[in-house]
């Protein structure tokens, strides 16, 4: 499995151009009895609510309890994700990479907003735009930086860039004074901006 990456700010507008047709086809659609407003919100809500950022989470907060884990996690993603039940469309081949002191991991899709949903949820709406989708990858640290992150200038930033065919979550740093909290206290630390890498936790 060959990995992209390259080693080495973005746009917070909530209504673009894709936006607003989307948007449009939408209305479209359920004027002419094509689609179910509830059924749509439904859908939405079990990603924002149930699997979103959650599912990803308690892979992180083990990766974290369990040594045994991790290191399955760093070696078979898809096959160690897998085994907690979290599986589907756009999470079938999953890489893990590990954020340390050295190296800081982030991940983007340049073509479009290839995403592992079953894992994160709903891809923020920065995630698909295209300054962030060039800009990861011309320059990392100052993207960061728009999100409130600074890593020493030792830190190395490597950028993977998501296909249609290899999906990837960030393991981060675990905080320091948390050995002795629980895997679903550990959980409830871990943001999805923090499994994409344009976060600490």
């Amino acid at each position: 499995m060959a990995s992209h990456f390259h080693d080495h700010d973005h746009d917070h507008s909530t209504l673009s151009e894709m936006d607003v047709r989307v948007r449009a086809l939408e209305t479209l659609l359920t004027q002419k009895g094509y689609i179910d407003t509830a059924a749509i919100d439904r859908i939405i809500e079990t990603y924002e609510t149930e699997v979103g950022p959650h599912n990803g989470a308690q892979v992180v907060a083990k990766a974290w309890a369990e040594p045994d884990f991790k290191a399955w996690l760093l070696e078979d993603a898809t096959a160690a994700i897998a085994s907690l039940g979290f599986t589907g469309r756009q999470g079938e081949h999953m890489v893990a990479v590990e954020n340390t002191p050295e190296l800081h991991n982030m991940v983007v899709c340049t073509l479009c907003s290839c995403y592992p949903w079953t894992v994160l949820g709903l891809p923020p709406v920065w995630y698909k735009s295209a300054a962030y989708r060039s800009r990861a990858v011309l320059e990392p640290r100052k993207v960061l930086a728009d999100f409130g992150v600074t890593l020493p200038q030792s830190t190395r930033i490597r950028v993977w860039d998501s296909t249609a065919e290899v999906r990837y979550l960030v393991l981060p740093r675990r905080p320091a004074d948390t050995e002795n909290l629980s895997q679903a206290d550990l959980a409830k630390m871990v943001t999805r901006d923090a499994m994409i890498g344009t976060a600490l936790v």
